[in-house]
């Protein structure tokens, strides 16, 4: 079955969220800086609907596809633009059963060397991923869940809103690191955290730990924190939980999923006035 994109939709996605690469030889994603046209009219969507001042890696490997970010997109958006992502990614966040870890004491951030200033930014970055990641696992499991259970089309029932929640909050980030740009040492402790959590040779590399990158000591103490986690199975025991209660969340959603109409470009979706916290800008 081809959609309006004249290309498998099971197949695009399949393609965008199970494609395997070396962590030396990173997934192919039009960076923000390089995206021109239509793509870059929706990275600027996703980034003022997300409240985020980064594109993560899923829609920016999409981007890669011909035809399927603009699809996606345009299938998730109202999800995300009405709170219905939103409230399920809460609610999911309220369900895991997750390893009670002690909070670092100041003391021991100083002794890293990290300021007030640096521990602020870091919260950032953290809370930036918190808030996106958990609504893209359930967002495209929605999708997938949708695509193998019959042929989308526009007219499937559906129970969400159309109308906008608030806008979220803008959460800046640091300047995005390469690996490159990276000493030696800190590029290898990027790479041994980003083992852990997976039985993969291969891993993907995890945006988050190249912004975290700016503040090496920070990263030392997260694979101190994280690392007994990963030895003794707990953190993929969470990890598993976290799939399968996201994947409960997105069967529900599917049976909302409906594919808007063709044709229209992102200038002619609703955007959010950057002068207004409610109200799309026409």
């Amino acid at each position: 079955m081809e959609n309006a994109l004249g290309c498998s939709p099971k197949a695009v996605l399949r393609l965008a969220c199970s494609v395997n690469w070396t962590m030396s030889d990173p997934v192919p994603a039009i960076t923000e800086a390089a995206a021109s046209g239509e793509i870059a009219d929706i990275f600027a969507d996703i980034r003022g609907v997300l409240g985020v001042a980064v594109v993560n890696l899923i829609w920016r490997h999409l981007a890669t596809i011909p035809c399927a970010l603009p699809w996606a997109w345009r299938t998730l958006r109202p999800l995300y633009v009405d709170g219905t992502l939103t409230a399920e990614a809460a609610a999911l966040h309220g369900d895991l059963d997750l390893t009670w870890i002690p909070p670092f004491p100041p003391e021991v951030l100083a002794a890293a060397g990290l300021l007030d200033r640096d521990i602020s930014a870091i919260r950032n970055v953290l809370a930036a991923y918190d808030r996106t990641n958990a609504m893209a696992l359930i967002a495209l499991s929605t999708l997938l869940l949708r695509l193998e259970d019959e042929p989308l089309t526009r007219h499937a029932a559906s129970s969400h809103s159309e109308a906008p929640r608030e806008r979220p909050s803008a959460i800046p980030l640091p300047a995005l690191l390469s690996m490159t740009d990276l000493a030696p040492a800190t590029a290898e402790l990027v790479l041994t955290l980003n083992r852990l959590g997976t039985r993969r040779s291969d891993p993907i590399l995890a945006t988050m730990y190249r912004h975290l990158a700016h503040w090496p000591a920070y990263l030392a103490l997260a694979w101190a924190m994280i690392a007994p986690l990963d030895t003794d199975g707990s953190l993929e025991q969470a990890i598993a939980d976290a799939v399968a209660k996201a994947q409960v969340r997105a069967a529900r959603l599917a049976k909302q999923l409906c594919v808007p109409a063709e044709g229209g470009s992102p200038a002619t979706w609703p955007r959010y006035d950057p002068r207004s916290s409610r109200s799309p800008a026409t």
